[in-house]
Order: structure tokens, then C-alpha cells, then sequence
């Protein structure tokens, strides 16, 4: 329901730089509070509303501060790399921020050799695979919902369906992605499979993409690893909250001056 009132759908980076350059003040982000962050980073004239504000991110929360702070002064020499899937005051601690569709060229154009990775060990270590000559420090985050895919669930679904195709966001761990027939951010995913002629897909991604998918492809069938892959967390914001954010003005994102420049920084 909230994808078809929508006025964008996408991927984080992506919402929130459709909110820097539209011409409304009023953005609502429906998802989780680290989306809505971004969105206020990069756009701090506008009022930027979350309709949940308990609507976080597991895997955004395993990285802290304090936590990145300790790991910069062990590696002094080393570039930190933060996926934007973390949260504004990691964000404000790196060097970069980053999208799973664009890590690989921000990484191969440092000079430094040594990376801080963080908050997901599985997408850092996909990107480790691509960029070879770099020495990667990776934090140990993880997306829960990726995280939990097994092998033999995967391996099940292909002995059932003959010449289908497995599709892995790179949040998956490294066996998962090992015998996918293709791995990539959410908007390359529907890419890949509205370009593709096979008729069946295993996705192995948060299932909310299959609204996308299965608007440009009637025609095809999706399989999702034990019925159903559900960010709960993601799926928190009803029509009714939206309704309700939009009536009362309320949850609108706040983020210090000082803090929001250092992780626009990062995040520009």
C-alpha cells in the first residue's frame, strides 16, 4: 500500500537525493529512521518527517561511534568506508559513505590501501573480492534478514525449478552469494531481472522488491528462500501512520548543525 501511494520508490541514496532536488519542503520518508537521516543530512532547509520513529535498522545500530572511533586510532593510515546504511554519527566519523551499487568505484579510487569497512561484514567482504589490492578492516554488522538465508534453502529451491536464477543483494554471507547467478543492489536486482529473458527468479533479497518486480514482469515467477525474506522494521509504517504524520506535522528529524556538516561530508 505505501509503495503504491508513493510519489518515489527506491533505494536510500536514492530517495534522498529525490528529496534534495524536488521542489516540496515537506518530505515523508517511509522507512527506517537512518533513510530519513540521509534525507536530512543532505536537505537541512526541509522538514523531513519519519512516521515511525521506532522504525530502525538492526544492522545500522551494531556500528557506534565510539566504537569506530577506538578502530580509527588503531588504524590511523586506513580510510573509513561507511555503507549508508548506518547511522549520522557514524556517518559523521567517516571518510566516505557508500551505496551497494557504487562501493566497488569509491573504493578503487582511494589511494589508501587500508579501508575500514562498516557496519555489514557480508557486503564488505563482496567488495574486498572486487577491489583486491585493498586491505579491508571490517566491522562485524550483519542485515538480519540477509544474514539468515541458508545454503541448502537456496540449493532446495534450483533442484525444484529447473533453469531458474538465483538473485542476491550482497548483504548475503559469501556462500550465499557463491552460487547466486547474479548479485547487486536492489535497483540493479530489478534491473536485472526486467532485462532478463528467464521466467523464474530466486530473490534473495528484502521482499518488498517483489511489488517492483512483479509490476514489470507479469509474465515471470519469483520464488523468496522459505516464503518470505521481511525487514519487520521496514514494514512498520501503515497508511494510517502516514495519515496521521501528514495531519499532526509530527516525528519531524532533527539532527545538530555540527553533526549534520560533518556527515554531509562524508555523504555529498
Amino acid at each position: 500500500e505505501i509503495q503504491e501511494i508513493a510519489d518515489y520508490v527506491g533505494d536510500s541514496y536514492y530517495l534522498s537525493k529525490i528529496a534534495k532536488d524536488c521542489e516540496e519542503n515537506i518530505i515523508v520518508f517511509c522507512g527506517v529512521k537512518f533513510m530519513a537521516e540521509s534525507a536530512k543530512i543532505l536537505s537541512p532547509e526541509k522538514t523531513v518527517i519519519l512516521p515511525v520513529m521506532e522504525a530502525g535498522c538492526v544492522m545500522a545500530d551494531m556500528a557506534t561511534a565510539d566504537g569506530l572511533a577506538k578502530l580509527k586510532e588503531e588504524h590511523p593510515n586506513a580510510k573509513v568506508v561507511c555503507y549508508i546504511n548506518s547511522s549520522t554519527e557514524v556517518k559523521a566519523l567517516s571518510d566516505v559513505c557508500c551505496t551497494s551499487s557504487n562501493a566497488e568505484n569509491i573504493i578503487n579510487n582511494l589511494e589508501e590501501k587500508e579501508i575500514i569497512f562498516l557496519p555489514d561484514r557480508n557486503l564488505g567482504s563482496y567488495i574486498q573480492e572486487k577491489t583486491p589490492d585493498k586491505k579491508f578492516i571490517l566491522w562485524n554488522g550483519f542485515c538480519i534478514v540477509h544474514e539468515a538465508i541458508q545454503k541448502e534453502e537456496i540449493l532446495r529451491l534450483k533442484s525444484e525449478h529447473e533453469g531458474i536464477l538465483t538473485v542476491a543483494h550482497p548483504e548475503c554471507s559469501k556462500e550465499i552469494r557463491d552460487i547466486s547467478d547474479f548479485i547487486g543492489s536492489t535497483s540493479e536486482i530489478i534491473n536485472f531481472v526486467n532485462n532478463s529473458s528467464n521466467k523464474k527468479f530466486i530473490i534473495i533479497t528484502e521482499e518488498g522488491v517483489l511489488h517492483q518486480l512483479r509490476k514489470n514482469g507479469e509474465e515471470k515467477e519469483f520464488y523468496i528462500p522459505y516464503g518470505k525474506m521481511v525487514c519487520r522494521n521496514m514494514k512498520m509504517t501503515t497508511l494510517k501512520d502516514l495519515y496521521e504524520s501528514l495531519l499532526k506535522m509530527e516525528n519531524k528529524i532533527e539532527i545538530d548543525e555540527d553533526l549534520r556538516l560533518k556527515a554531509y561530508n562524508s555523504l555529498k
